[in-house]
């Protein structure tokens, strides 16, 4: 019997590329609170959560009550987005998120979206019947690096961390990963590096025995 072993996916950037729907749900509302935002501020804070994100941008405004208030809302201009104008997975992750749960890995989404954005992105791919538990910035107190929420989701599998590999393209995401005391496979797209344990432009790239290789290094 195999020994059990799981893969823990972030979403936004590694599953789905989402930035765009991001970037113009954060702008829009931000407009619309009179404060509004760059593109490089954006990028500056894309993958973190909600209330990071806007203490950042609000500074001394940023009460509990306000960052609720104008998180809910861009959150609900994104799902929209998203439905209107759809979305699909990148290339290669359709195949290998298939492959593995016909491989019989257990699989987990890991990330820093609210809950019900992750259960939008879902409704509109499918390999939804693949992921056997979601972490979302519900479940968890600190965003990555914090490991919390790979670990949270290692919790979720019974699957011990060091049978874990973490799907990740952002650098908080691999540091999270390395503290979780997990692998790492890092998704370098638009030539940015990563210090994962397995680096790859797309994962469309990867060889046919990648996982199975990475555990057992």
């Amino acid at each position: 019997m195999l020994p059990t072993r799981a893969v823990l996916w972030d979403m936004d950037g590694t599953l789905v590329d989402s930035a765009d729907y991001h970037w113009k749900a954060w702008r829009d509302t931000m407009a619309r609170e009179n404060h509004p935002i760059t593109h490089d501020m954006f990028l500056s804070t894309f993958g973190q959560r909600n209330d990071t994100i806007l203490g950042q941008w609000l500074g001394g405004q940023a009460v509990p009550k306000l960052i609720e208030r104008v998180g809910d809302a861009k959150e609900a201009l994104y799902r929209q987005l998203v439905r209107q104008q759809g979305i699909g997975p990148l290339p290669g992750v359709s195949q290998w998120v298939r492959r593995l749960h016909q491989q019989r890995w257990c699989q987990a989404i890991a990330s820093a979206a609210p809950r019900k954005n992750i259960e939008t992105i879902l409704e509109a791919l499918d390999t939804g019947d693949c992921f056997d538990a979601i972490v979302s910035a519900e479940d968890v107190h600190r965003g990555k690096p914090d490991p919390e929420v790979f670990l949270v989701a290692a919790a979720k599998l019974k699957v011990p961390p060091s049978h874990c590999i973490v799907v990740e393209d952002a650098l908080h995401g691999i540091e999270a990963a390395r503290a979780a005391g997990m692998k790492s496979i890092g998704v370098t797209r638009k030539g940015k590096s990563l210090p994962a344990d397995l680096a790859t432009p797309s994962l469309a790239e990867l060889a046919p025995n990648a996982f199975d290789n990475l555990l057992l290094s």
